[in-house]
């Protein structure tokens, strides 16, 4: 029975292989005839614009697909751009910020080196621009030795102001641009003095100049730093420096004349300062006040001091 049913499966392929061959050499001799190929030419020349067609909308249809793709990896391309220029631009910011900071704690330490008095460097931590307050809060307080009336001054030695609170770890800081402010400066090329306030827009006027002497744009002013009678001392150090005139009023008929200052330092724009700790301004110390020493009675003799008291003591002299 295998026998029988392998040789039809056999004769099946002969077959179908010989008629594959005739019909191979039927068609091979049909399509060699010149009528066959005439007739084929002519038809592939009617469906020529067709085909061209057929050819152009493939090819623009191929185009639309490569620009979409291309468009599309374009846009991949640029939002991997973008996220890399906001994190360049974050970087470099933060670069920024720290050399800032580390140039402004460098001028610190330096003029901390190289200054006669105590300090204890504090960060600010808020500030109070308003139209009627120039106010910065501090980050150190009395556990760091600042105590209310403790001079402020900025990097290179700029005055930016005086504590008026003070707490555990924080200090209340009046800028030298606040309206409350009163300072008595110095020309530095004339030694002249006069009273330096305040003002809205952070100009500083300094007033009750005499008339006499010649001011210069761009001359600095410093803290006078003068002792009052009865030992009585400034509540700022001698030679801070307050700021340079911009402009000068004078009056004929006035004996005085008013100047206006740039503060010598940015006192709204503040990240760090120096807080002196260890100048006492205003009175002095019990101990170191003066005693009245005019007698009761004119002419009459004060008589011998009490054991423990301190002698007269004059007043001290101006610079």
């Amino acid at each position: 029975m295998a026998t029988i049913l392998t040789t039809r499966t056999g004769r099946r392929r002969s077959i179908a292989y010989t008629v594959l061959l005739v019909v191979t050499l039927l068609l091979m001799a049909f399509s060699s005839n010149p009528l066959v190929r005439d007739l084929q030419g002519g038809i592939g020349f009617a469906f020529r614009p067709i085909q061209g067609a057929l050819d152009g909308v493939a090819s623009s249809i191929a185009s639309v697909a490569t620009a979409v793709a291309e468009i599309d990896r374009l846009r991949l391309d640029n939002a991997a751009l973008r996220s890399e220029t906001d994190r360049l631009r974050i970087e470099s910011a933060l670069n920024d910020a720290i050399r800032r900071e580390n140039e402004q704690l460098t001028a610190l330490l330096q003029l901390r080196a190289g200054f006669e008095h105590e300090t204890v460097a504090a960060l600010v931590t808020f500030r109070e621009s308003s139209p009627f307050r120039r106010v910065i809060g501090l980050d150190k307080g009395t556990e760091d030795g600042i105590s209310v009336g403790d001079v402020v001054i900025a990097a290179g030695g700029a005055l930016a102001g005086r504590v008026t609170q003070v707490g555990d770890h924080s200090a209340t800081v009046v800028l030298l641009t606040d309206g409350t402010s009163t300072v008595i400066g110095q020309l530095v090329s004339t030694a002249a003095t006069g009273q330096v306030v305040g003002q809205l827009g952070g100009v500083l006027v300094m007033s009750e100049i005499d008339s006499a002497e010649r001011i210069d744009l761009g001359v600095e002013v410093v803290t006078a730093g003068i002792e009052l009678g009865g030992g009585v001392r400034s509540p700022y150090p001698r030679g801070l420096l307050i700021g340079q005139i911009i402009d000068v009023r004078r009056d004929a008929n006035s004996v005085v004349q008013t100047a206006y200052l740039q503060p010598g330092a940015s006192l709204d724009r503040l990240e760090y300062v120096l807080v002196i700790t260890d100048y006492e301004g205003g009175l002095p110390p019990l101990e170191e006040q003066p005693i009245d020493c005019t007698p009761i009675d004119e002419g009459e003799d004060p008589g011998t001091l009490p054991e423990g008291e301190q002698p007269c003591l004059g007043p001290a002299p101006s610079p």
